[in-house]
């Protein structure tokens, strides 16, 4: 019974296949992608999607759909202080956009993480091409306005240098912890 089984599902596989490489034959798109059905995307890489992603505002379902996708994009980012940050200033701010700042936005999403929050924070200071990125900047705006109102300047590091680790970096002696808070 196994057997028959096993053979089953193969001749499905098969039958499946034969369809994907027909439909792959008529449809240059499908080409690029390898069969059963994985795809170019990996969930490492910011960067795959870009080239592909078309701005349509023509019609309100490819309006949703844009939207949809960038407001996931900016808070399923992996790194929790940039899904914070990003996620509530593109969900304040998606509706207001033009092309233009569309472009603008995705451009920022592109970027790496760590370094996009260092820029954001102030840790360090971002290349040209990134700071005269009108997004980039008022999303810099909006931090440095929230750490000035709820934030004493005596808790923060200078500006362009690194945060300090916290509050084991004062016991480094014989009797401190190896590392972290222990």
């Amino acid at each position: 019974m196994a057997n028959f089984r096993k053979a089953a599902i193969n001749v499905f596989r098969v039958i499946n296949s034969n369809k994907a490489t027909v439909a792959a034959s008529t449809n240059p798109l499908q080409t690029l992608r390898p069969l059963f059905s994985y795809s170019i995307f990996t969930p490492f890489s910011s960067h795959s999607q870009t080239q592909s992603l078309q701005i349509d505002l023509s019609n309100e379902e490819s309006k949703r759909r844009l939207f949809n996708r960038l407001v996931y994009r900016s808070k399923q980012r992996g790194f929790l202080e940039l899904d914070l940050v990003l996620g509530k200033w593109v969900e304040d701010n998606i509706h207001s956009l033009d092309e233009n700042r569309m472009r603008d936005l995705i451009y920022v999403l592109d970027l790496e993480n760590p370094d996009l929050w260092k820029w954001i924070s102030g840790q360090e200071q971002p290349p040209e091409s990134v700071s005269a990125n009108p997004v980039f900047a008022a999303v810099k705006e909006r931090v440095m306005k929230n750490l000035d109102s709820h934030s004493a300047p005596e808790a923060r590091a200078t500006p362009g240098q690194p945060w300090v680790r916290g509050w084991d970096d004062i016991k480094k002696g014989r009797d401190g912890p190896v590392s972290g808070n222990q």
